[in-house]
């Protein structure tokens, strides 16, 4: 049994394709996506339906909400927040995707969405875990119980969360913040997004093999990276 953790994809499901041919997985594994379907890429819906299909395919696999979800269902009248910051966020090419006319109120916009893909994002949650790790689309605040941790901060937080140690007894596996590189700062955390949508690459840790899956924009391949040969730090 295995488990992936898969970066922010906004929008680009061919680079997600070439991961899911190398990963393989089978009924008894789980693929945990960090959030961030949505926006700044150009192909979101076929990226959702793609989605769908994993789902089908893989019920195990859990589809974490990321703040552009949460965005995007603001900005349709839905539940979620700042849906007054959505189309500076990238909204735009969401909107674009899904054929939505420019100037479309909130209720027009929605109704070019499948109810399929509104259920989706609807039932997005904000965590999982799994042994050792949490899995969040942000990071979490140092110093707060889990179970008081606010939701605006499991989807947007940054800088408060790399530049203290948090006590949680997980290594937090999370997305969010785009990086050249994976961010690894183990025991405390792993940040998965490595900026796909801007020409750089997408990142999956597989946690049971101990590396990094990694496809660069535009590739057909994926690049491993041994975890135990690049860290002394403490095991996963």
């Amino acid at each position: 049994m295995g488990v992936f953790a898969i970066g922010d994809l906004h929008g680009c499901p061919d680079e997600l394709e070439v991961l899911l041919d190398r990963i393989g997985a089978g009924a008894t594994d789980t693929l945990v996506f960090l959030g961030d379907y949505v926006d700044r890429g150009p192909r979101v819906r076929a990226l959702i339906e793609r989605l769908l299909r994993v789902r089908d395919e893989l019920p195990a696999t859990v589809f974490l909400r990321g703040n552009h979800e949460d965005m995007l269902l603001a900005y349709l009248g839905l539940d979620g927040r700042h849906g007054d910051v959505y189309l500076a966020n990238g909204g735009g090419a969401t909107l674009a995707s899904y054929g939505v006319a420019p100037g479309a109120s909130a209720a027009e916009a929605a109704a070019c969405f499948p109810p399929a893909h509104l259920a989706f994002f609807r039932g997005l949650p904000l965590m999982h875990r799994d042994g050792p790790f949490l899995f969040v689309h942000a990071g979490v605040r140092p110093g707060v119980p889990l179970e008081q941790q606010a939701d605006d901060d499991l989807l947007w937080i940054r800088e408060e969360f790399f530049a203290a140690r948090h006590d949680l007894p997980w290594t937090v596996v999370f997305g969010h913040t785009p990086q050249r590189e994976a961010r690894i700062a183990l025991p405390f955390h792993i940040g998965l997004d490595t900026g796909l949508v801007y020409g750089n690459k997408l990142s999956c840790l597989d946690v049971e093999g101990r590396r990094l899956l990694q496809v660069r924009r535009g590739a057909r391949r994926v690049v491993e990276r041994d975890l135990d040969a690049e860290l002394t730090t403490a095991n996963l």
